[in-house]
């Protein structure tokens, strides 16, 4: 959904206009089940989230002033309702999916047709690899991850929706995607040894590429690692694989809101607007 559309839509909700507020919901809703389902982890509470998410946004949306984009608005609702769906569920056991086991198929992403037979299978390899590693985050850093890197808000907007100084949501930022290259080292077909380990002259690069993507080093530290990265194969090997991986994170498609789930949102909000205010 374009920007532009966004806030035309945005503007004729908050006058009262139920079609608009209709096709504004109906724009947003992929993005905030995506979104939880990569922080709840399961299918049932990312419809939840996204119902209690999108009748918030209905109830609350003649209040919305503007002092936020509306992306930043709508996620900061949704990351309230996973936290509650969290909280109740701090005390069941985690269940972590493995790519040898019978539901690994349950990560793997859907099929790209521009991909060969053989990148196709190598492909939802990684595509599943990818996502086990986000769930595997610590819930701090994978909020962070998603709403940086899967859902392509800038670190002022994350740290808006998360209550949390731009510096501290870059700290986390690039621990976590340091954490997930990691995990995808090996299916990258890459050593994981890298940074100071690498050598005495090696810098640490990753943590120096991830903070360049958010131009937090001078241009002169800059040239140095550009120079060092020419020299270095395995060092430059590695800021490939974590560009990658920043990359991949960006590129995944938006999952399809099953049917039922777009029913009974669509009807608990007309029901909702249909109310006398």
């Amino acid at each position: 959904m374009e920007a532009m559309n966004e806030q035309a839509l945005l503007d004729a909700a908050r006058t009262g206009d139920p079609k608009a507020l209709d096709k504004l919901l109906a724009a947003s809703q992929a993005r905030i089940y995506r979104f939880g389902m990569k922080m709840c982890r399961n299918p049932e509470d990312a419809s939840d989230v996204l119902q209690e998410t999108m009748i918030a946004i209905a109830r609350t949306i003649r209040d919305f002033r503007g002092a936020s984009s509306a992306s930043t608005w709508m996620y900061t609702i949704a990351r309230s309702f996973c936290i509650k769906k969290r909280r109740r569920s701090k005390f069941a056991p985690t269940h972590m999916q493995s790519l040898s086991g019978d539901d690994a198929h349950e990560v793997v992403q859907v099929a790209d047709p521009s991909r060969g037979p053989e990148e196709e299978v190598v492909g939802r390899h990684i595509d599943a690899a990818l996502e086990l590693a986000i769930r595997g985050l610590e819930p701090m850093y994978r909020e962070v991850l998603i709403l940086r890197d899967v859902e392509g808000l800038t670190a002022p907007e994350v740290a808006e929706v998360t209550g949390l100084r731009v510096e501290a949501v870059k700290s986390r930022l690039h621990r976590a995607r340091l954490t997930v290259r990691s995990k995808l080292a090996p299916m990258l077909g890459i050593s994981d040894e890298t940074g100071p380990t690498t050598g005495a002259t090696c810098p640490d690069v990753l943590m120096m590429f991830s903070r360049h993507t958010e131009g937090e080093i001078s241009p002169d530290m800059c040239k140095d690692m550009e120079l060092h990265l020419s020299t270095c194969p395995k060092c430059r090997g590695a800021c490939n694989s974590l560009r990658r991986t920043i990359a991949m994170c960006s590129a995944g498609p938006e999952p399809q809101v099953p049917a039922h789930v777009q029913d009974l949102v669509r009807g608990a909000v007309r029901q909702l607007i249909s109310l006398p205010r």
